[in-house]
């Protein structure tokens, strides 16, 4: 009996670390996606608008949630003198989740 219950022990322990894999690389995507459309917002393109979207992706390790990106995409729109509103870019953060799921599970096939 003990077999059995380690087994499904198991299942969900490999289900969760799938799962939270997924989870990171969609969070991962969308920050590369919200990070390319700002940069194009500042008038950022090619190898520009690369290495910011790495910077948002990199600023998402900072804590827990996606709070971190917005400061930075905030401060970095303030920086450059850019005014985008608090809904317009939670907004995009939304639709961009969505589309990173999309991308990733179309991926994971």
């Amino acid at each position: 009996m003990t077999n059995g219950f380690d087994e499904r022990q198991k299942s969900f322990e490999d289900k969760w670390a799938h799962d939270e894999t997924l989870r990171f690389k969609v969070e991962a995507r969308r920050s590369k996606l919200l990070g390319l459309w700002a940069a194009g917002e500042m008038g950022l393109s090619g190898e520009a608008a690369q290495t910011y979207a790495k910077s948002v992706v990199e600023s998402d390790l900072s804590e827990a949630g996606p709070e971190d990106v917005f400061r930075k995409i905030t401060a970095d729109f303030g920086a450059k003198g850019i005014a985008r509103t608090e809904h317009l870019i939670r907004t995009k953060m939304a639709e961009l989740l969505e589309e990173a799921k999309k991308q990733v599970m179309h991926e994971a096939k």
